[in-house]
C-alpha cells in the first residue's frame, strides 16, 4: 500500500453517485482509507464499507456536534461495532465550541464516555478539536498522561503541536496545509517529527489546492503529501513512506487476504 488517507467520510452523500467507482480506482492506485464514523448511522455504514473492501478500515464514534444523542444504548452499540475486525479506532470524538451544536457540558460528558469506551476496547482515538483546546487537553490529562490517537485536522502552531505530541498523539494534516494563510501550520509541520504526522483528506471537505471549492476525495491525499514534502524540503516519497508506516502502526492495520 502506497498511501493511506487516515480520515475520510466515504459514507457522505457527496459520494452516493460514484462511490463504487471511486473505491475501485483507489484500490488500483494503492491508496488505503480509514473511513470515519461521526454518529451511530455513519458508524454502521463505514463498518459495512470496511467489511466489503480490502483496503478500507473503519472508526466508530459520535462527533461532538451530535453529543446530545449519546445515550447508554448508543454507547453499547458503539462498543459492539468497535469489536468488528476492521474497526481500528474510536472516533470522530472530541469537542467543538465553534458551532456549539450540542451544549458544552453534554459534549464534555460524551467525550469522556467515548474515551472510556476506547480504553475498554483497546483502540486508539480520532479526536476533533475546534476552539476547545483547553477543555480537550484537560480531559485528556484527567484520563491519562499518554494517549494513542490522532488530532484530526490539526491547524495549530508549533507550541500546540508540542502539547499534543506530549500527550502521545499524532497530528492529522490535510488540505489546509496548501492554503496560503496557514503559515503557522506549515511552520509546525516543518518542525515536528515526520513519523508523528498522518495524512488525511477529511473528504468531501477541506479540499486541497488547486481543487479548493470542489468535492474532496481520497485521491487528493497525493497533494497533501507533496505539500508536506515541500514544506520540509524532502522528497514526496519520504513523506508517503513514513506517514503510511505511521498510520499502519497507530491503527494496527492489517491487509486481509485478497
Amino acid at each position: 500500500m502506497r498511501l493511506i488517507d487516515s480520515h475520510a467520510h466515504l459514507d457522505d452523500r457527496a459520494f452516493d453517485r460514484d462511490r463504487a467507482a471511486l473505491i475501485a480506482k483507489l484500490d488500483a492506485d494503492g491508496i488505503g482509507v480509514v473511513a470515519v464514523g461521526a454518529d451511530v448511522a455513519s458508524s454502521r455504514e463505514v463498518v459495512r464499507l470496511a467489511r466489503r473492501h480490502r483496503s478500507i478500515w473503519a472508526t466508530v464514534g459520535v462527533h461532538p456536534h451530535d453529543a446530545k444523542t449519546v445515550t447508554p444504548a448508543v454507547l453499547r452499540e458503539l462498543e459492539a461495532l468497535a469489536k468488528e475486525p476492521k474497526v481500528v479506532a474510536v472516533g470522530e470524538i472530541g469537542l467543538d465550541y465553534y458551532r456549539d451544536l450540542s451544549p458544552r457540558d453534554v459534549q464534555r460528558k460524551a467525550f469522556a464516555e467515548q474515551l472510556d469506551l476506547a480504553s475498554r476496547v483497546g483502540l486508539p482515538v480520532v479526536l476533533h478539536n475546534r476552539e476547545s483546546t483547553d477543555d480537550l487537553v484537560r480531559i485528556l490529562r484527567e484520563v491519562g498522561a499518554v494517549h494513542r490517537g490522532v488530532i484530526h485536522s490539526f491547524l495549530g502552531d508549533f507550541a500546540l503541536a508540542e502539547t499534543f505530541l506530549g500527550l502521545g498523539l499524532h497530528l492529522g494534516v490535510g488540505g489546509p496545509i496548501t492554503y496560503p494563510a496557514n503559515v503557522a501550520l506549515r511552520d509546525a509541520v516543518r518542525r515536528v517529527p515526520l513519523e508523528r504526522i498522518l495524512l488525511e483528506t477529511d473528504c468531501p471537505y477541506l479540499t486541497p489546492a488547486p481543487h479548493r471549492g470542489k468535492r474532496n476525495e481520497p485521491a487528493y491525499i497525493e497533494l497533501v503529501a507533496r505539500a508536506i514534502a515541500e514544506v520540509r524540503n524532502t522528497a514526496p516519497e519520504s513523506v508517503t513512506e513514513t506517514t503510511t508506516l505511521s498510520t499502519m502502526r497507530l491503527f494496527e492495520l492489517q491487509l486481509p487476504d485478497a
